[in-house]
């Protein structure tokens, strides 16, 4: 009865001419289902759910067969043509779709899923595998890069994060068909979650140093289950208390449902603690609060936030974590949802490249949106030796992962992946959208060459405004930099040897400042790779 009364539905919309090219009835098929797919860099993705609907919230099962013949060659669609490719996972998973803005302002939608040894209605439990060499896990995502064009800004966002976070998800960019339909591009990645190869928690407990952790929070908005709402009201850019606004924290990690009173007690009191030693420091006061949170971490953090000027940064998907006390008594930050960054949004001036996002409560404020930037970031940025701690870190990553030319080269490793063997063209031909605007983009870029550039363009822009502020010159020569590479390594011991013996004394190669270049200066560029005092 229910499946003739949606036929009947679907027959009385189509009549009135308004019914969607896509519904939630066909789970949401790409404007072009016709594209094909012989070959590709790429792993390919077959999910199989028999034409049942996807739902938001309760898993279903369904078939996924992945086929990965290794980087550096070709998977073939036509597995009959072109049989003993190598099956990365065949087997039952557990899927629903996931996301907020993501999923209900795109059309093409993301999935999470987790992995299953028999069907759900069988009674099948959730098993861990190792997939496309990303460590044995059960809980995955299936990102769906729709507004960000490039495909680029969450991958980007993970590899710029990876060298200096504890833990930075991984991803794999895939090419999926659902019950046998080509979807386009994705990005198969991590979740945020507990686990040995992920964030390595253990089980909180009920009493002493077992209470204590671990736990994984998410800053976000209310729509979910809110689980911990803060005492202290966001910031203005200027200290003022906007009343009538709230920090909002949801818990990931055990499942709030799974928790006992003694646990949630305990990290509600946690967080609160953190926060009053936050909310009551003081310039001229004590800095109690980095009892409580992990200093470098944050800087890290929010290196990667403002960097890409995210428009959700700190104040939606901001997850936080907490070990046991005898482990490490600190939350840490991690890195997630990054595809409205680096200029893509045209809302709240995320497009912009020479503000601070997390100054931004006021815009946020007044355009009524009640998620805003935690009072954290502003407490942080009053402290000196924050400040400090912070431009000294920028000066590190500027002379390593962040060089210019290494983070647009970065840029273009990504782009080639997804252009070398026609995926991205793929993409575009089921999911046309060149030159026409998608929410919420800024640049409406006419093909995929044009908004590379664009990205590539924008992050100059905000690599120089960030080196202003903070006090960086991309042209200083480094204390102890022979060769010039933005690090000091043996191989810049090796090329002030080299200098020495060919009687070459470029000053690059006074170490010890003496204004010669002599042997005292291999001693103490030595001295130098030894100690790590070179990135001070």
């Amino acid at each position: 009865m229910m499946k003739r009364l949606i036929l009947l539905a679907v027959a009385v919309l189509t009549l009135t001419g308004t019914a969607h090219a896509w519904s939630w009835w066909d789970n949401y098929p790409p404007d072009n289902e016709n594209v094909r797919l012989t070959s590709t860099n790429l792993p390919i993705v077959w999910i199989d759910v028999d034409g049942e609907y996807i739902d938001t919230s309760e898993r279903i099962t369904a078939r996924m067969k992945i086929i990965h013949n290794g980087d550096g060659n070709l998977n073939y669609a036509d597995t009959v043509a072109h049989p003993g490719q190598h099956v990365d996972y065949e087997g039952f998973i557990a899927i629903r779709y996931r996301g907020n803005s993501s999923f209900t302002n795109s059309d093409k939608k993301p999935y999470s899923f987790r992995l299953l040894d028999k069907p759900l209605e069988e009674g099948g439990v959730k098993k861990k595998v190792n997939i496309l060499g990303m460590g044995k896990d059960n809980n995955w995502a299936l990102l769906a890069p729709y507004s960000d064009k490039s495909m680029i800004r969450d991958m980007l966002a993970f590899e710029i994060s990876r060298p200096w976070m504890e833990y930075t998800p991984e991803g794999r960019y895939c090419e999926l068909f659902l019950d046998g339909t080509y979807y386009g591009v994705y990005i198969l990645t991590e979740v945020v979650s507990k686990g040995k190869t992920r964030i390595n928690l253990d089980d909180p407990g009920e009493t002493g140093d077992e209470l204590t952790g671990g736990y994984i929070m998410e800053v976000n908005r209310t729509d979910g289950e809110v689980t911990y709402t803060s005492r202290y009201n966001p910031l203005s850019k200027n200290g003022q208390r906007l009343m009538n606004r709230y920090i909002n924290c949801q818990y990931k990690s055990p499942d709030y449902e799974d928790m006992t009173q003694a646990q949630v007690d305990y990290i509600n009191g946690r967080i609160d603690q953190m926060e009053t030693a936050l909310w009551n420091y003081r310039p001229t006061g004590t800095a109690t609060y980095k009892e409580y949170l992990d200093v470098q971490n944050f800087i890290d953090y929010q290196i990667a936030m403002e960097l890409g000027h995210n428009v959700d940064g700190y104040r939606l998907s901001g997850k936080f974590f907490k070990r046991r006390d005898s482990q490490d008594p600190r939350f840490k930050m991690v890195v997630w949802d990054m595809n409205l960054a680096y200029g893509n949004a045209d809302y709240y001036d995320a497009w912009r490249t020479d503000t601070w996002m997390y100054q931004n409560n006021d815009l946020l404020n007044s355009k009524g949106d009640e998620q805003l930037v935690p009072f954290w970031w502003y407490k942080l940025n009053t402290d000196a030796d924050y400040i400090a701690a912070f431009k000294a870190r920028w000066a590190q990553y500027r002379r390593s992962n962040l060089r210019q030319d290494r983070i647009l080269a970065t840029v273009d490793s990504l782009a080639n992946v997804l252009t070398s063997y026609g995926a991205e063209s793929r993409n575009s031909r089921a999911w046309p959208r060149w030159g026409q605007y998608v929410w919420p983009n800024y640049y409406i870029a006419e093909d995929y060459t044009d908004e590379v550039n664009y990205l590539k363009e924008w992050l100059v822009e905000r690599i120089a405004w960030m080196d202003e502020q903070l006090g960086f010159d991309p042209n200083e020569r480094l204390r102890g930099d022979v060769d010039g590479d933005g690090s000091v390594t043996i191989k810049d011991l090796t090329a002030l040897i080299d200098r020495i013996l060919a009687y070459d004394y470029d000053l690059t190669g006074d170490c010890n400042l003496d204004g010669s270049v002599t042997v005292a200066d291999v001693t103490c560029l030595v001295d130098f790779i030894l100690s790590g005092n070179w990135q001070e």
